[in-house]
């Protein structure tokens, strides 16, 4: 599986970066919400960690522009935001999971197995290429992020 962590502490990209490793996952890794929207624009990847307070701009815009786009890749929040209208906030926008700082590793771990294993269930047929993406189940179809009319 490949995973792609948008977190802009080194220690908890490192920590991360191991932990998943772990569980034979190839992991990319990216400190700006930039960087990360170009990845995912031109990349396929079975699920995003996703921090909220990065140096360039909110990751819940980043979630945002993803759900907008009709991408479902499945996105797990890594935050220290964690008020009950945080989490509700990131998961109505289309966060597929949330989870707060300080967290167990154990449970980052349960948490993406069970993420990878529904998301196995369903039948991706996005096609891809470069930054062309067609989504015949969501009728979307996008370039370089913007969806084409």
């Amino acid at each position: 599986m490949r995973l792609i962590i948008v977190e802009d502490d080194p220690m908890i990209a490192r920590s991360l970066d191991n932990a998943l490793a772990r569980l034979s996952n190839t992991v990319d890794i990216f400190t700006l919400a930039s960087k990360a929207r170009t990845a995912l624009r031109n990349d396929t990847f079975d699920l995003v960690l996703l921090d909220l307070g990065l140096p360039d701009g909110d990751g819940l815009e980043l979630l945002r522009e993803l759900r907008e786009r009709g991408d479902r890749t499945p996105v797990l929040i890594l935050t220290a935001r964690d008020g009950i209208d945080d989490r509700v906030h990131g998961l109505d926008l289309g966060a597929d999971d949330y989870l707060a700082k300080p967290f167990s590793v154990a449970e980052l771990e349960a948490r993406v197995r069970a993420l990878l294993r529904r998301s196995q269930q369903r039948s991706d047929n996005r096609l891809k290429y470069g930054p062309l993406c067609l989504d015949p189940t969501a009728g979307v179809a996008t370039l370089d992020g913007t969806v084409l009319e």
